[in-house]
């Protein structure tokens, strides 16, 4: 972890300073003793010299599923990570991290980290053993002939992957599997597949504006996102806003630390995010308060919108739904209309629910009927890819010759001859990601044997822990790919050492702003741990010594060689670069024509415009309008919600001694009202439990939570047994198959009991 004198010796000696200046630093820092001697004896003789040049310097990015994809400058003297600070060329990161960002060098060096290939005599009995990356690939190479000769194909093989680690060279574990042939994969997306499918419906693209023209909306409405905590460098250019005189209005069921900020914060039920959009619609179609120019010129259905608002929609209605009173409902309505530009913030959290995609949508009709699609400062913010496109060359691999698959639907037993001779076109199965444990138990013809993890954590991350467990009893053999031993790790036969992003070269960018920087490898790998190519690389080779042309992946392990060949034309147009080698210098951002999504208004509807009215969801059995889609039955007398924790991105860095002494134990936030109910005190421990399962933690009582509502952040802690996952189930959510292949979970829309232990 950085020390806090790093952050004066990094500000006050990045330029060339006196002798005396960069000593007396370089001594509060503890780093005198390792600063090169030819250094040392030109600052002797009087030479004034740069801070910088006490070190190796590596540019480096943030992977990890985070709004920021923070660029880092990396300081290495002596092979060894110095410290790191974020890099002040990229005007989002501005030259600062976040207190997760900051952990990093920890990561690298904590005692905890998976050092070799481990095999597990017993699994979930913790015997771990010792093997050599040899003996680790043989015995998994061996597994994967065995399934082949077994069942005809691969299609008991599957991978469980997603977002651990988002640099797209990390694609090449995809690529992997599909270099043994077809298989079957775990799809979708935990995080925010139902907003996508809305934002697709109604406006052909899930795509946002630059984050950094904030500054220039007149009225901001954070509606379910918490960036104080989970986009910290957004937070400025709201800060900024606001100093010239916008408002900034949060919407959250729980008072967050954004809402603290807020000039006004209003407390929804959670689940009645979309009635209260609706019944601002509602009220801004009796006062007037439409754009005309663009729901007649650019959109397609406001006439049957407005005629479902009329006959469904009465603010009575909108705030016994949403629980917020019609004054404020009236006020929010017309402050928004009123302002030019006006933006919406639409967190992921607000569509994790059995009706988050019909929210969304009627949130970004809001957003629509009232002119701020396509403006500058204005816009409905939940994510865009418009910066990723790479070629993915390490996913591209193709099926070994004879390979046999799924066709039309079904699995294909043996091989496969149409009579005309002509060739079978084979793909891979696909099963719900967010319901991991139902498919596995559910798999048939054939039955699940083998499962391969990696950038993932399941047993911390899905719901339903017990039936999860009981779901891998019945594998054959589970690897997993990690640098910690994670809850999932745990249920492993096999554990392989992955590389941090320190270690490994690749690229990212985020699916929020518009920077592109490459992450350089900074150091060598600690102990012997390796990237997801490599590992791919040594898999492919060993299959192929036991039988010749049964994987078509590269033997080559060169990772930065792996990160050259993602980059093409576009991507240097996009970025106004000629090479990759451009980015060593520094992140750079794309050329876009305006800061605005939509600003030319060709939308990628099948209409060209915006629709209020989307045939397209109601043929994917939605509504065809932004239509109120009421909330999930309670299973409880309490509503658990389990949000991002400051400390940690889903079940990674909690678990560093580091952060520990930051956030030292779990807890559940209770309401004092609800807590005198069940005669429970401040600092009490208590028991949270549900037909799924049962945690047992301390109580923190605070008003920030609704009465009827319990809080948990999800996190791993590495020495405890605490796991929010134990109380979920694994409800779908109403939108996400069109675009990511499986619905959504209903993450929030869970339910449980508390008593004091």
């Amino acid at each position: 972890m950085k020390k806090p004198c790093e952050d004066l010796v990094g500000k006050a000696l990045r330029n060339s300073v006196s002798r005396r200046q960069f000593l007396k630093a370089l001594a509060i820092s503890g780093a005198v003793a390792s600063v090169p001697g030819s250094l040392l004896k030109a600052m002797e003789a009087g030479a004034e010299v740069s801070y910088e040049e006490a070190f190796e310097i590596f540019r480096n990015a943030c992977p990890r599923n985070c709004f920021d994809t923070c660029s880092i400058k990396t300081f290495v003297k002596d092979g060894m990570i110095h410290h790191i600070e974020g890099a002040a060329e990229s005007t989002f990161t501005d030259g600062g991290l976040c207190v997760k960002g900051y952990s990093y060098p920890r990561r690298v060096y904590s005692p905890d980290r998976i050092k070799y290939p481990m095999m597990q005599v017993g699994r979930g009995s913790g015997n771990w053993k010792r093997i050599s990356w040899d003996e680790a690939i043989d015995r998994i190479a061996r597994k994967i002939h065995e399934i082949n000769d077994k069942d005809g194909n691969l299609l008991s093989l599957a991978l469980d992957k997603y977002s651990g680690n988002f640099g797209i060279t990390h694609y090449g574990v995809e690529g992997m599997m599909s270099s043994l042939g077809y298989t079957t994969r775990f799809v979708g997306t935990p995080c925010w597949p139902a907003g996508i499918d809305a934002q697709n419906y109604d406006m052909g693209e899930m795509w946002c504006n630059d984050p950094e023209d904030m500054v220039k909306s007149k009225y901001i409405i954070v509606w379910g996102a918490n960036p104080a905590w989970c986009s910290v460098h957004s937070m400025k250019y709201i800060y900024e806003a606001r100093e010239k005189g916008a408002k900034v209005v949060v919407i959250d069921p729980v008072l967050t630390q954004t809402a603290a900020k807020a000039d006004q914060y209003i407390q929804v039920k959670t689940a009645g995010d979309g009635a209260l959009a609706l019944g601002m619609a509602r009220h801004l179609l009796d006062k007037g308060m439409i754009d005309q120019s663009f729901v007649s010129q650019h959109a397609l259905g406001f006439e049957e919108f407005k005629a479902y608002l009329k006959k469904n929609v009465s603010l009575d209605w909108a705030a016994k739904e949403s629980g917020v009173p019609t004054l404020v409902i009236q006020q929010l309505a017309e402050e928004f209309a009123a302002a030019d530009p006006a933006t919406i913030w639409l967190g992921y959290g607000l569509q994790r629910h059995t009706n988050g995609g019909a929210t969304v949508r009627a949130i970004d009709a809001l957003v629509a009927m009232t002119g701020n699609i396509g403006k500058e400062g204005g816009g409905a913010r939940y994510g865009h890819l418009r910066t990723w496109g790479f070629n993915y060359n390490a996913m591209v691999n193709p099926a070994p010759e004879g390979a046999v698959g799924m066709m039309d639907g079904k699995p294909i037993k043996g091989d496969f001859h149409f009579i005309d001779g002509s060739k079978a076109k084979f793909t891979d199965r696909s099963m719900n990601m967010n319901q991991l444990a139902r498919e596995i138990l559910n798999s048939a013809d054939p039955k699940l044997r083998m499962l391969w993890v990696a950038c993932r954590n399941p047993f911390s991350q899905d719901p339903d822990t017990a039936q999860l467990q009981k779901a891998f009893d019945t594998l054959e053999m589970v690897v997993v790919v990690d640098q910690f031993f994670t809850k999932t790790v745990d249920q492993a036969d096999i554990v392989l050492p992955h590389t941090t992003l320190f270690e490994e070269n690749t690229v990212n960018v985020s699916y929020w702003h518009y920077w592109l920087g490459i992450n350089e490898q900074a150091i060598q790998p600690m102990y012997e741990s390796k990237s997801d190519v490599q590992i791919a690389a040594m898999l492919s080779k060993r299959m192929n010594e036991i039988k010749a042309g049964s994987c078509t992946f590269p033997v080559e392990m060169d990772t930065q060689k792996w990160m050259e060949k993602e980059f093409n034309q576009g991507i240097y147009d996009f970025f106004g670069i000629s090479s990759w080698k451009d980015l060593r210098k520094g992140p750079v951002k794309a050329k876009l024509p305006s800061s605005a999504a939509w600003h030319d208004f060709k939308f990628k509807t099948p209409s060209g415009k915006y629709e209020f009215k989307s045939q397209l969801a109601a043929d994917h059995g939605h509504k065809a309008l932004p239509e109120y889609r009421a909330k999930r039955k309670p299973t409880a007398s309490l509503r658990l919600l389990t949000p991002h924790s400051k400390f940690s991105i889903h079940s990674q860095f909690q678990n560093l001694d580091f952060m520990e002494e930051l956030n030292p134990e779990p807890l559940v936030y209770i309401h004092p009202k609800t807590a005198v109910q069940r005669g429970i005190k401040n600092g009490n421990m208590v028991r949270i439990f549900n037909r799924h399962g049962e945690l047992k933690v301390k109580a923190s009582l605070t008003d920030a939570v609704a009465a009827d509502e319990i809080m948990m952040y999800q996190a791993w802690f590495r020495n405890s047994p605490f796991n929010v996952q134990n109380l979920l189930d694994d409800e779908a959510a109403d939108m996400g198959a069109f675009k990511t292949g499986a619905p959504g979970i209903a993450t929030h829309d869970q339910f449980a009991e508390i008593e004091k232990a």
